[in-house]
């Protein structure tokens, strides 16, 4: 759970930095990226997390 919060702040923190500094657009794309990869993480820990260990 932390990986997933740490990386969506740090996604936050890179888009905010690509929207304001000139010439670091790519920022931006970089933080999109970041935070579709957490929310991926986050939804394949949640799918898991919701099955019975004992089959």
């Amino acid at each position: 759970m932390a990986l997933v919060l740490f990386l969506i702040i740090l996604a936050i923190v890179l888009g905010i930095v690509g929207v304001v500094a000139k010439g670091l657009l790519y920022l931006l794309f970089v933080g999109i990226a970041v935070l579709v990869v957490a929310l991926v993480i986050s939804a394949v820990r949640t799918r898991h997390a919701g099955r019975s260990a004992n089959r």
